[in-house]
């Protein structure tokens, strides 16, 4: 009985404890540093020694200006532990008064007090670190592995120099670190990338990089070095550089293709199709693995198809059946079959024949994803063929077969805009809704653009008159008949003009230009839309759009540069604005907005 009151007594008393924590916590978040102070204060008599109390408190202190409080706190603290962390404490508690002298003086102390006892350096240096005193973090590092030179502290310095901006030390630390102990080489990288590619993002530091790994790869001959300047090209996307080096990589370590598949995939995710075209013909040169053989020649085609004028498809329709007759007909092969049924039904407007294709591949020993696949193909066809309830049906089963998995949810996705183009647009809404939380990121900006599509011009127009055209031209552009999208987008311009859906219908027309290489009508869509629509939801991809014509295809860099810019600086918001300030940033050359 005794011992069950004792533990009653615990219990309260950490639940009180906990609960007296949270409401100090509140306050000094809150910045209400004198009922902050009384709290801390009171924890740090029921705990003593906890050293989060006492350093709350005292950030209390000097938040009031209580100084001498602070420094009695301190030096007490100081004399009862002679932890050199309380000397950094005491020098900041100077530093907040002005007192430079006396504040480097305790500073000073702390770093010889690691001179003495380098296990010191853990708590002061990054007393230092928190307080933003670089330097001093640096000296105290530097100490420690003076003293002790099996300490090592490498990235830490590494990292503090390139928050000081010596950056060609920080590379060159880093770098030699990453070579002396290359388990540490992913978190270092990470790092890198970071300064690269993150809001410290400049020309200079990618240059001293590359001149760095460059010179690496030419004074020391091992293969690491390739490595490492074929992930900086690829953090550049650069990967017709990339792929040079690990062409380099694989004359002196042919094991192995695996990093240059990966290459190709890289190129291929960011449309790269030339320089992935490129790597995948080396694959197919030097591969005898089947597997291997058949998912090169599958990408091969997807390019090819995706880049082919109608002329173009007799010969890709005679290169996909040589494949198959090459690589036969088996669940290994799907990837190849499922590529010459859609170009079939989608390409050649033969939707019987890819839909026998396959049925045909369905009735193979497909594991619960390959059949997946091939119901995904053939509900598409038939979605094609305006069989609106036959592609639900084949949706709705693998939504069924495979819960929760990303191919649910792009078969969710499907089926939402399969009901969208039937004109059901309640239920529709409904799946766009959920679909917005989706984990894929691409799924859930697709998903919360119609959601926004069918509640605003619903919301403008609760007869949906005009969504409902607009949602055949969506269809038509399924369909891939842009003539007809583009007939059908225009009539909606003329018959709605001045409505809500003007301005979407003006970014679906210049989407459609665009993918016929009509570069001043698609131009001249996203204008209206910035001339005239300035206040709605579609300027900032319009902005975007247009500088990704002028940058990538007109290669005026003149008139790209500022529609770049009022993304950055009037769309925060937009789903744009990385690669709008990455562009920006290359443009100007200085990399510091």
């Amino acid at each position: 009985m005794k011992n069950i009151f004792i533990y009653i007594v615990l219990l309260w008393s950490g639940f009180m404890c906990a609960q007296n924590e949270q409401l100090a916590q509140y306050y000094y978040d809150k910045g209400d540093f004198e009922k902050a102070k009384i709290s801390y204060e009171e924890l740090l008599k029921s705990a003593p020694s906890n050293t989060q109390y006492f350093l709350r408190t005292v950030d209390c202190y000097q938040q009031l200006q209580q100084f001498a409080n602070a420094e009695k706190a301190i030096q007490d603290r100081y004399n009862r532990y002679k932890q050199g962390v309380f000397l950094v404490e005491l020098g900041y508690n100077f530093q907040l008064q002005k007192d430079e002298s006396k504040a480097k003086k305790y500073y000073e102390e702390a770093i010889a007090k690691i001179k003495v006892n380098p296990n010191d350096v853990y708590g002061i240096a990054s007393s230092f670190e928190k307080k933003v005193l670089l330097e001093y973090a640096l000296k105290a590092y530097q100490a420690a592995m003076e003293i002790q030179p099996n300490y090592n502290f490498n990235f830490q310095i590494g990292m503090l120099y390139g928050q000081l901006g010596k950056t060609d030390l920080m590379i060159d630390l880093l770098l030699a670190e990453s070579f002396k102990n290359p388990q540490n080489t992913n978190l270092i990288q990470t790092q890198l990338s970071r300064f690269m590619n993150g809001e410290t993002d400049n020309t200079a530091f990618k240059d001293a990089m590359r001149k760095a790994l460059i010179l690496k790869t030419q004074k020391d001959q091992d293969v690491y070095w390739n490595h490492y300047l074929s992930w900086f090209y690829v953090q550049q996307k650069e990967f017709g550089k990339a792929f040079i080096q690990e062409k380099a990589i694989y004359k002196r370590e042919p094991e192995s293709l695996m990093s240059i598949v990966n290459l190709s995939q890289f190129a291929m995710n960011d449309d790269d199709d030339e320089t992935a075209a490129e790597i995948l013909n080396f694959i197919l040169q030097n591969t005898k693995d089947l597997d291997l053989l058949i998912q090169s020649n599958a990408y091969l085609m997807e390019i090819k198809i995706d880049n082919a004028a109608e002329k173009d498809y007799p010969v890709i329709s005679q290169e996909l059946q040589q494949l198959l007759v090459t690589y036969e007909i088996s669940p290994f092969t799907l990837s190849l079959q499922l590529i010459q049924a859609h170009f079939l039904a989608f390409n050649l407007k033969k939707t019987e024949e890819g839909k026998a294709v396959v049925k045909k591949a369905l009735e193979l020993n497909l594991n619960e994803y390959q059949k997946a696949d091939a119901k995904m193909e053939l509900a598409d066809i038939l979605l094609l063929e305006e069989k609106f309830n036959q592609a639900l049906i084949y949706y709705s089963q693998i939504q069924l077969d495979l819960k929760n998995d990303v191919m649910s949810h792009e078969a969710s996705l499907k089926a939402a805009k399969t009901s969208y183009y039937k004109g059901d647009f309640e239920w529709a809404n409904k799946q766009f809704k959920e679909l917005k939380a989706a984990n894929t990121q691409l799924i859930a900006n697709d998903a919360l653009e119609y959601f926004l599509l069918i509640n605003d011009n619903t919301a403008a127009d609760s007869t949906q008159t005009a969504l409902k055209q607009f949602a055949k031209g969506d269809f038509l552009i399924y369909q891939n008949k842009k003539a007809e999208a583009i007939t059908q987008f225009q009539n909606i311009l003329k018959s709605f003009k001045g409505q809500e859906i003007e301005a979407v219908t003006l970014l679906r027309l210049g989407k459609v230009y665009e993918s016929q290489k009509d570069f001043a009508s698609a131009l001249s869509q996203y204008q209206q839309i910035i001339d005239n629509h300035s206040d709605g939801i579609y300027v900032d991809e319009a902005l975007f759009f247009s500088a990704e014509i002028y940058n990538d295809e007109l290669k005026d860099t003149e008139k790209a540069k500022p529609l770049y810019e009022k993304v950055i600086f009037n769309h925060q918001d937009s789903i744009y604005f990385v690669d709008a300030r990455k562009k920006y940033r290359e443009l100007r050359g200085d990399k510091n907005l």
